[in-house]
């Protein structure tokens, strides 16, 4: 396996591949990561996986000092699953001077994650594009967890007439539900055992919406105000269009909830999709 952390080596490897398949990961991989990798594997021969803590998307109180960095055990996880390419830069490499070029993103980025972590989507956004222009896809995987990031991304590859296939991971659970997360590991065993109930807030909606419940409101508050109760801190839990990722109205189709919430230090985040065929029964 190459470990690699220059521009100019990683395109040396690359010259001449054909159907490159990129998933890009922030490391301290887990299951959720290794599932995406191991669906790239499928549709490509030649997988590359970038490890890098993108510090443009974190805001300035958040964990990016602390943030997990594995590489030696994330390598040995990769090398399991046969990754030729492992592309590992320090920030010195992908930026020497201060990143003062950033994309500048439509609404959708200021909703959801974007309302409480402002600046997170252009972060994201910008590094994705960097990465992409070093390597040059032909697809890139990415997880249905940042169902946001995902939609972004997507916008981004499609407005901009990027070369490259955005293809969807399903979510990785534990046996409880609970999305799987680098950041599950900051809680304790009393958090970890409270943390399946966002996952199962966000099914009980998915769970009513199919039964006809078009109260989309309601159904919100009601969801918002359960976790309280449970000692949550919660950002939001909101119904909205798959298509377009804007809130969604009654008799709309086509459906995601997403939910963010706090459970002391620890944000999680999480959604559902909610299928078309359940409104033509």
């Amino acid at each position: 396996m190459n470990i690699l952390t220059d521009i100019a080596a990683l395109r040396e490897t690359l010259r001449g591949e054909k159907n490159i398949a990129f998933v890009p990961t922030m490391g301290n991989l887990h299951e959720g990561h290794l599932a995406l990798i191991e669906q790239a594997n499928r549709l490509s021969g030649c997988v590359v996986v970038s490890i890098f803590v993108n510090r443009l998307q974190f805001l300035p109180h958040e964990d990016f000092e602390r943030y997990p960095r594995t590489l030696e055990e994330d390598c040995r996880a990769l090398s399991a699953l046969n990754v030729k390419t492992v592309f590992a830069p320090n920030e010195k490499i992908l930026f020497p001077t201060p990143q003062e070029f950033l994309l500048a993103l439509p609404p959708v980025a200021d909703i959801l994650e974007g309302k409480f972590r402002p600046g997170f989507f252009r972060g994201v956004a910008t590094i994705v594009l960097k990465l992409f222009n070093i390597i040059q896809p032909d697809l890139a995987v990415f997880g249905k967890k940042d169902y946001q990031q995902l939609h972004i991304v997507r916008e981004m590859v499609r407005q901009l007439n990027l070369p490259v296939n955005i293809v969807a991971g399903e979510t990785v659970r534990a046996t409880d539900g609970l999305a799987l997360s680098s950041r599950n590991q900051y809680l304790n065993g009393t958090q970890r055992a409270e943390a399946c109930h966002l996952y199962q807030t966000l099914l009980r909606i998915k769970q009513k919406i199919i039964s006809g419940c078009n109260d989309f409101q309601a159904l919100q508050e009601n969801a918002s105000n359960n976790l309280a109760q449970r000692g949550w801190k919660v950002d939001y839990i909101s119904i909205h269009r798959r298509s377009s990722l804007l809130p969604a109205q009654a008799p709309d189709q086509d459906l995601v909830v997403l939910g963010a919430a706090w459970l002391d230090k620890t944000r999680l985040i999480d959604n559902l999709e909610i299928e078309p065929p359940i409104f033509l029964k």
